[in-house]
């Protein structure tokens, strides 16, 4: 049986708003929840409401994203998304990248770590093939250069089986760098690795309730903390067509998910 907290991921739900993502983890019985902020949707007055709404339902949030990371100059947007995790009191900030430059990538994040000293915000860089850092090794080649607390690794169960990790990379990670997982399945099959659009798919589409696909979800788990919280990642065309109602939707992640979990998830032990 499980203990692991369990976080609803706000991408199962791309077309919610910030007040419908916390009343489908609530109504769906999650422990967590996670936000996603969009630049031109977001306000002071939006911070203000979240955080009231997370107040009056008791809600707690396990991340806020996504902070993307470009070629070019800083964004100071990221920097505000530091700001905006903080005032909602979240533990953790996912950010990816597109910057071709490892350096460059490690400068913008070496930023947002500085911003987020003294808040409690932990900076979690997530590797995939969909970004310029597609795989746990450089990932962890990338965080190393950083200086100070508060810098983590995020490992995400599709991308890390699509880019040929392992639980023993997982499981040599310096422990303070892991702050949560995400987990989902997918058919064992991948996309095309030379068609980005296919492995863009692939990522927001074809992912699978846990147990209903091919991927070694057990392995990754074995790695990790026993008390790591862990958000599902269920982005599925599927599921968004099975489950047009939003709190539907959450609840039946939130069943699925426990119900894997129970039986495969030894975290208690």
């Amino acid at each position: 049986m499980s203990t692991r907290p369990l976080s609803m991921a706000a991408g199962i739900m791309p077309e919610a708003t910030p007040a419908q993502l916390i009343e489908a983890a609530v109504s769906s019985g999650h422990d967590l929840g996670g936000m996603w902020v969009e630049q031109d949707d977001w306000s002071d007055a939006v911070t203000r409401a979240v955080r009231k709404q997370l107040s009056d339902s008791g809600l707690k949030l396990l991340d806020v994203e996504v902070a993307w990371i470009k070629p070019g100059d800083p964004d100071p947007w990221l920097e505000q998304l530091v700001d905006i995790a903080a005032e909602l009191g979240s533990p953790n900030l996912l950010c990816v990248s597109s910057d071709p430059e490892d350096a460059s990538t490690a400068a913008k994040l070496q930023r947002l770590l500085d911003r987020a000293k003294g808040t409690g915000v932990r900076i979690n860089l997530e590797f995939g093939l969909f970004t310029e850092v597609k795989s746990i090794g450089q990932a962890r080649a990338i965080v190393d250069r950083l200086d100070g607390t508060g810098k983590g690794i995020l490992c995400d169960t599709l991308h890390w089986s699509r880019s040929g990790g392992t639980a023993q990379a997982i499981a040599d990670l310096p422990g303070e760098w892991v702050g949560y997982a995400q987990l989902c399945d997918a058919p064992a099959a991948g996309p095309d690795l030379e068609d980005m659009d296919d492995i863009i798919e692939d990522a927001v589409d074809r992912r699978m309730a846990m147990g209903r696909g091919g991927l070694d979800i057990a392995a990754m788990l074995s790695a990790l903390p026993a008390d790591l919280p862990v958000s599902v990642e269920e982005r599925s065309a599927a599921l968004r067509k099975n489950f047009p109602d939003l709190n539907d939707r959450a609840r039946e992640v939130a069943r699925t998910s426990r119900a894997w979990l129970a039986q495969h998830d030894n975290s208690d032990v």
